[in-house]
């Protein structure tokens, strides 16, 4: 009890050490957020441009300000790749990717390695929270032997808590401090902390009674979304072959007060969590004979939606009597969404490496990204252009991927010679225009 109530007394007090690991497009702005309500925040990451951009107080993200960055160091937020100054912080926060294989089962490397890392460090009296998104059980039948294993009692020697996180970035209307967090603890002492941490730096917190409640919590929240999209993106092939305007459907529906809500189709679906997610459920779902037949068709209804865009372009060209092959294709925005510098999983991606499969002399233009980074799955060696009338003309086709506000929409219409729009963007109708 000693331990638990120190530690609670630092929490209530603000004089805890707290450690974010990961400082991607989840853990900086928790780290930042954090170090306005406690004295001292530790942001831990492998990769040392991040250390070091953050302790120069410099952004790589492109919502998240240099001036944010500067006001959190002057606050007490410093950066470090150095994982033995884990022992420092009375709470340790972990924010690492959980990505997919190459079969589609959970890769949840990123979890063990920073655990082994941290292991040799943990020391009574500090909670650890992850907030990776992961399978129901990784918290207790993954993370807490690895902390028994070190002769640490959970729920009296340390705290284990799993709170999963929730960003939507370049949402204004949405920050950290403003979006509800579900906590869940391995034990009811090991709650009690993760509620002291967590509503000192969230407005709302929402506790649930175990760990593997807010691990299904969060799938539940992106299935939702990634089944809904995968609906209206089947429905919006079906829509095309009727010869009907699915946006305009969809817009007609929208005004219906109750029971519906709007979802939107487009090219695919990216983003870390809502093609990836889906599938952790689905793969531990086999080990009690669940076969989640709903999620999978809906993941293979939205992993489709690049090769269908493509399809329409093809279809396009023919129409004009030129061929994908040798076509100068211009992709607008690669981005996941619009208006951020986030491709994680963007199906822009897939998109432009389907036409150059097929021949195509591929240019993009994002006013969020300068330059293609370094990809595992594409190997592309492109900076982004700049929407001159004489570029824009000398396409043989335009591709809107994703609809970022910075984007002139009528410089484009007026000198493309032919604009496919996957986003539904362009209302009104026009031959030089295909809706996809």
């Amino acid at each position: 009890m000693k331990l638990l109530n120190n530690l609670l007394k630092l929490l209530e007090q603000k004089t805890a050490t707290i450690g974010v690991i990961g400082m991607g497009y989840v853990g900086l702005p928790l780290a930042i957020r954090c170090s306005e309500e406690f004295h001292r925040v530790i942001g831990f990451d492998i990769l040392q441009e991040r250390v070091q951009a953050i302790n120069s107080a410099n952004s790589y993200i492109e919502h998240i300000s240099a001036s944010s960055i500067a006001t959190a160091r002057e606050k007490g937020l410093e950066a470090s790749y150095d994982f033995s100054r884990f022992s420092e912080c009375d709470a340790v926060i972990l924010c690492v990717p959980t990505p997919l294989n190459k079969h589609r089962e959970p890769d949840l490397s990123y979890i063990l390695s920073t655990m082994e890392a941290c292991s040799s460090f943990f020391r009574p009296g500090q909670v650890i929270s992850l907030e990776s998104t992961t399978y129901p059980g990784t918290t207790e039948e993954i993370l807490r032997p690895l902390i028994e294993n070190k002769g640490l009692i959970v729920g009296e020697d340390v705290f284990l808590i799993y709170s999963p996180e929730r960003e939507d970035p370049g949402n204004q209307m949405f920050s950290t401090q403003r979006i509800p967090k579900v906590v869940g603890g391995s034990t009811v002492q090991c709650l009690k902390v993760g509620l002291a941490l967590y509503s000192k730096v969230v407005d709302e917190v929402v506790p649930v009674s175990s760990t593997q409640i807010a691990e299904m919590t969060k799938l539940l929240e992106n299935i939702h979304r990634a089944v809904n999209i995968g609906l209206v993106n089947e429905m919006k092939i079906v829509a095309d072959k009727m010869g009907i305007d699915i946006y305009e459907v969809i817009d007609a529906a929208a005004t219906k007060p109750f029971g519906f809500t709007p979802y939107y189709p487009g090219p695919g679906i990216g983003g870390h969590c809502i093609p990836i997610d889906p599938f952790y459920l689905t793969w531990k779902a086999r080990e009690y004979g669940v076969h989640t037949r709903f999620i999978e068709l809906a993941g293979e209804v939205n992993s489709a939606m690049p090769l269908w865009v493509v399809d329409k372009i093809t279809e396009a060209l023919n129409r004009h009597q030129k061929a994908v092959n040798g076509s100068r294709i211009l992709i607008l925005g690669v981005a996941y969404k619009k208006n951020v510098d986030d491709m994680r999983e963007s199906p822009s991606l897939e998109l432009m490496n389907r036409l150059l499969e097929r021949g195509a002399h591929i240019e993009y233009s994002d006013p969020h990204v300068a330059k293609l980074p370094k990809f595992r799955k594409y190997t592309f060696q492109l900076n982004s252009i700049d929407l001159t009338p004489t570029e824009l003309a000398s396409f043989d086709a335009i591709v809107l991927a994703t609809a970022h506000d910075a984007f002139d929409y009528a410089l484009i219409e007026k000198h493309g010679m032919l604009i496919i729009d996957a986003r539904g963007y362009y209302k009104n109708s026009s031959p030089k225009i295909v809706k996809a």
